[in-house]
Order: C-alpha cells, then sequence, then structure tokens
C-alpha cells in the first residue's frame, strides 16, 4: 500500500474511533459535572483542603479559586525544581535553575508545557512523577471546570451562581482523567512504552562514545499527557522517541486520546443546555476545521518536488521513518488545533506551507477541537462573535441560547479574542528587534522569523510544541514565554467567567420566527467562515513574513 492510502485509512479509522466514543463519553462528562453526589475520596479531599462542594460560587468567587489554586501550584512546582538536588530519586541530577524553573512551572500549570530541557538530563523521577504529571492532570481539569463554568452560564437563568470550582476540579480529576489514563497507561505498556523508576543505563558504545538512557513513568505520563491535552515529552524528542510512541498503533492511539475529550465536551455542552442539536452544531465547526486543516497539511507533504523527496514518499524530512508523512501529519495537526503541544516529527523540518498550516492552527485559538476545556468556551465565544454579526447583518438583537448579546457580552468576547494575537505579536516584534533574541534562531531569513513567531504563538496559545531550531533555554526567551504563558491562560479565563456570570444572570428569551437558527447547517457555516476570517485578518501580515515567504520561495 501506498503512503497515500495508508494515511488516508488511518484518518478514516481516526474519525470512526472518536465517533464511536463521542456520545458515551460526553454523556458520561455531563453526568459527572451535573450530579450532586460526592465519592467518598472526594469528601476527604474536600475536608482536607476545608472546601464545601455544595456551596455556589459567582464568577469573582469562581474566578479566585482558580487564580489561588494555580499560584499555590506555581509556587510548590517551582520548589521542587528548585529543591531537586537534594530530593532522593533524583537520578544526580542537580537543581533547576531559576529562570528555567520559573518558566517550566509556569508551563506544567498553564496546560503548555513548553519544555526549554531536555527531560532526560533535567528532571529526576520526583519532579517528573510528583511535579510534572500532577500538574499534567490538575491543569486539565482547570480547564474543564472553566468551560463547565461557561456552559452553566447558558444553562442557567435568574441567577449569578456558576457551580463549585473545587467540586468541579476533584470531579474532572477522580472521575475522568484519572481513570481514563490508567486504562490508556495500560494500553501504551502493553505496546512497548516503558514505566519503571530504573537508574542511568549505558546502551552502547558510539563513535568513541557513549550513549545513556534513564528509564520512568513513561507510559502513565504520556497517557494524561496526551488526554489532558498537555504535551509535555518525559523525553526530549518528545512522542517521536520510541519510550514514548513505539509503534504507529500506539502514534494513531495517542492522537485518539488527544481529541477525544475535547470533541466529546461538545455533546457535553448539548446535553446540559437542553439541547444536543446545539452541541451538534458545534461538534460540525470543530470537525470542519480539523479534517479540512488535515487534509491541506497532508496535501502539502505528499506533495514533493525532486527526486529525494520522491523516493521517500514524501516530504521525509524530521519524520519518524515508522509513521511516515500520514500519521506525522494528522498528528501535527491534531496537537497544534489542540493545546496538546507533543510532537511525533519535527515542525521546523515541515515543508514552508506545512509549517505555516502548525503555526495557523494554534493562531485560530486553538478551538477546533481545542484543549481539555479551553477549546469548548473559545469556540463558543466565537459563536457568540458569530451570533452578533449575524444580528448586525439583519438588524435585529443578537441572541444565543436564549441569551441576549449586548454591549456587555461583546465587550468581553472581544478582550477574550484579542489577548492572544497582541501577546503572540507584541513577544514576536520585541524579540526580532532587540539585539541578542535573534542569536538563539538557528536560521536566518523568513525560516528564522517563523522560528520566534512559532515559540511565542505556541506559548501564548498554551500549546507548548516547538519549532525546532530555536534555543529558547536562554534568560529572554525562559522569561517571556513564562510571561506569555501566564497572560495568555488566565487573562481569557478571566473574561470567560465574567461572560458567565452575565449570561447566568439573564432571564431567557423565547424563541420567535426571527430567531436565528443556531443548531442548522447555516450557522455552523457562519462559525466557520468567522472564525477563519477574523484569524486571518489578525495574523496574516505576521505569517506573510514567515512560512508563506518560505513557502513561496521554495
Amino acid at each position: 500500500m501506498g503512503p497515500v492510502p495508508a494515511g488516508v485509512l488511518q484518518l478514516l479509522a481516526l474519525t470512526g474511533a472518536l465517533a464511536l466514543a463521542y456520545v458515551p463519553v460526553g454523556n458520561y462528562m455531563a453526568e459527572v459535572y451535573s450530579s450532586r453526589k460526592h465519592l467518598r475520596m472526594e469528601k476527604w479531599i474536600y475536608k482536607a483542603i476545608g472546601a464545601n462542594p455544595d456551596t455556589e460560587m459567582t464568577w469573582p468567587a469562581y474566578l479566585r479559586g482558580v487564580l489561588a489554586f494555580s499560584a499555590v501550584s506555581v509556587l510548590f512546582l517551582y520548589l521542587l525544581q528548585r529543591l531537586q538536588g537534594v530530593l532522593p530519586g533524583s537520578l544526580h541530577f542537580s537543581s533547576v535553575n531559576p529562570a528555567q524553573s520559573f518558566n517550566t512551572a509556569v508551563s506544567f500549570v498553564t496546560n503548555t508545557n513548553w519544555q526549554s530541557y531536555y527531560g532526560e538530563q533535567t528532571m529526576g523521577h520526583v519532579v517528573q512523577t510528583a511535579g510534572l504529571a500532577v500538574q499534567n492532570f490538575l491543569s486539565a481539569a482547570v480547564g474543564i471546570a472553566v468551560a463547565v463554568a461557561l456552559v452553566r452560564g447558558f444553562a442557567r437563568s435568574r441567577t449569578g451562581e456558576l457551580g463549585n470550582f473545587w467540586s468541579d476540579l476533584v470531579r474532572g480529576t477522580l472521575r475522568i482523567l484519572v481513570p481514563m489514563s490508567v486504562v490508556a497507561a495500560v494500553i501504551l505498556v502493553a505496546c512497548g512504552a516503558i514505566q519503571n523508576f530504573s537508574g542511568i543505563h549505558e546502551v552502547g558504545q558510539f563513535m568513541g562514545g557513549s550513549q545513556q538512557w534513564n528509564g520512568g513513568a513513561v507510559a502513565s505520563q504520556e497517557a494524561i499527557k496526551e488526554i489532558g491535552t498537555n504535551g509535555g515529552g518525559y523525553f526530549n524528542a518528545n512522542s517521536a522517541h520510541p519510550f514514548e510512541n513505539p509503534t504507529p498503533f500506539t502514534n494513531l492511539f495517542e492522537i485518539f486520546l488527544i481529541l477525544v475529550i475535547p470533541f466529546s465536551l461538545t455533546r457535553t455542552f448539548g446535553v446540559m443546555v437542553g439541547n444536543v442539536k446545539q452541541g451538534y452544531a458545534i461538534l460540525a465547526t470543530m470537525f470542519t476545521i480539523w479534517l479540512g486543516f488535515t487534509a491541506l497539511m497532508m496535501w502539502t507533504e505528499f506533495s514533493h518536488h525532486g527526486p529525494a523527496l520522491q523516493a521517500a514518499g514524501g516530504a521525509m524530512e524530521g519524520k519518524e521513518v515508522r509513521f511516515g508523512v500520514g500519521g506525522s501529519s494528522i498528528f501535527a495537526v491534531a496537537t497544534t488545533l489542540t493545546s496538546t503541544g507533543a510532537v511525533d516529527s519535527f515542525h521546523s523540518s515541515f515543508t514552508g506551507l506545512g509549517g505555516g498550516i502548525t503555526m495557523l492552527s494554534m493562531m485560530l485559538g486553538e478551538i477546533a477541537p481545542g484543549g481539555t476545556g479551553s477549546g469548548l468556551y473559545g469556540i463558543l465565544i466565537m459563536a457568540v462573535i458569530a451570533v452578533f454579526i449575524a444580528g448586525l447583518m439583519v438588524g435585529r438583537t443578537p441572541e444565543y441560547l436564549g441569551k441576549k448579546i449586548g454591549g456587555r457580552e461583546m465587550k468581553l468576547a472581544a478582550c477574550y479574542i484579542l489577548i492572544t494575537p497582541a501577546l503572540a505579536l507584541v513577544f514576536t516584534a520585541a524579540s526580532m528587534a532587540l539585539p541578542t533574541p535573534p542569536h538563539s534562531m538557528l536560521n536566518s531569513g523568513a525560516h528564522g522569523f517563523s522560528e520566534v513567531l512559532y515559540a511565542f504563538t505556541s506559548a501564548s496559545n498554551n500549546n507548548g510544541s516547538a519549532f525546532a531550531g530555536l534555543n529558547a533555554n536562554t534568560d529572554w526567551f525562559n522569561t517571556m514565554t513564562g510571561l506569555a504563558m501566564l497572560l495568555g491562560r488566565f487573562l481569557p479565563m478571566i473574561f470567560v467567567l465574567a461572560l458567565a456570570g452575565s449570561l447566568a444572570e439573564q432571564t431567557p428569551v423565547p424563541v420567535t420566527a426571527g430567531t436565528l437558527r443556531t443548531e442548522k447547517p447555516l450557522f455552523t457555516g457562519l462559525l466557520v467562515g468567522a472564525i477563519l476570517i477574523i484569524t486571518g485578518l489578525t495574523y496574516f501580515p505576521a505569517l506573510a513574513l514567515g512560512p508563506l515567504a518560505e513557502g513561496l520561495a521554495s
């Protein structure tokens, strides 16, 4: 079988698996966040932290919970890295320097998992398991909690209450993320991923020197890394490393893990607002963009020129032979259209236009299907904007799910969509203008600019993948990407929760003949168009200087 049919078959198999999981996973998550019963272990946790899970919170109280918990998490992970040198199970690695400790702590707490270090040469077992892996669970649970709060804003009326953050956090972790990760880790171990706490081993002599590898609880961290759309790899090569992703099957399985919760959350949304057709409309929007970008990526990587590329069956530079162009293309789009950041190939080695697709995927706001939680609340913000645009065209007050979209709601939505572009473009401009940061670029010209643009786009959108070729382990990039990750994560959450509170306080508007039917294909097309146009107008000049210039010149 040729590489193109093989890639298409992988895409069809993945789509079928996601379709089978959509209803049961979505319904289960809706039940988790709607139930009033607490498990015994959950009650122990609430008692330990002094939280009352039955107390309803307004949006400011919910936000304070999110920020307070995240601040404590950053501090804990920072101190764990700074103390690594005196901790047991450190594999004799020294403590991590302050700038990199700050960057890594912020990265994992914000669900970004940007890594400016070699995992197998920097972090011991304690930091990896008690620090990074734990934050993989908790940061994902925070994202889902904020999304659920926004859904409650649409579902409730005449109240400012959005639920309880501590209850949502604990339930998302114990009832959703942990069980799914256990099952996924067992499958990965069965397929060849490693799971141990062994020390450093010398594996052979190469060119007069030795090569060393350390073991670790890799499969368990790999599972939540993908399920929680985190992306941080145990090893520097991330999911291209055979210990993390050994076979073509595990590659496709990991893509499934990346996409299953973000896609299924649209079902959760439909169930919780009492109209599953609304969930299908959002799903159709996400799926249309994801499928279109995947097809475009496969076309750019399979459309090759020259005898070397023709002999390889595609642009194989930077790609693993065991995955091929098809598997690598599907993975690259999945990881950048979500907030995962895991890579099974190196995006810097993609064709010029292919690298541009990975950047544009993040620039959309990672909403197709996006990260765990962040994808859902991101696309619901875009739905509010699309409804407003439709209202302007027909001269009618816009409504979405029975809630009026007035001036306050539009200001909050506008602030949301402006945050990440401003961060990505301002930090990129500063890095190119100052004398020292460009020294970190491996390449010059359009490709070198793409390295910097990709880094800050990844950080601001809480993606975490790297373009490769950029030395980001400097004080400038560690500090600036850390700030971009913090602001890109929590500023949008402020506007999301404020919007949720505003919607929850409204009295529902009855449906009339003039109401825009947001569950119909017409609205799906409008939403797709709004997403692409808004992104295109925002980022086109920057893309023209980088990947578009490189792609047109090749």
